[in-house]
């Protein structure tokens, strides 16, 4: 997958850190892009992906990205309805269907 951001990276450097570190990773990446469609969508997709690249591996990690990909989807999803266009929903939807 060719991602547009730097996400997947910022992430994994976290990951050498602790758990706290991708908690603010994501809680930054959230605040700092909610208004940009396509990397709001981005930072959700790589949250999903993190939780599979951790599948078996790591159960912490799994679980943690896990938590994050339905915490961070439900306010994405909210932040879309109330402040974007009904476009942008649909891209976020058809994106990561």
């Amino acid at each position: 997958m060719d991602y547009k951001t730097t996400f997947w990276t910022d992430f994994t450097i976290a990951e050498n850190c602790c758990a706290d570190a991708i908690k603010e990773t994501a809680q930054r990446c959230f605040n700092e892009w909610k208004t940009n469609i396509e990397y709001l969508t981005e930072f959700i997709m790589v949250l999903n992906h993190k939780s599979w690249y951790w599948n078996e591996k790591n159960d912490e990690y799994m679980e943690l990205y896990s938590n994050l990909y339905h915490k961070y989807d439900n306010l994405a999803i909210k932040y879309i309805q109330k402040n974007m266009r009904k476009e942008d929903l649909n891209y976020y939807f058809q994106t990561l269907d």
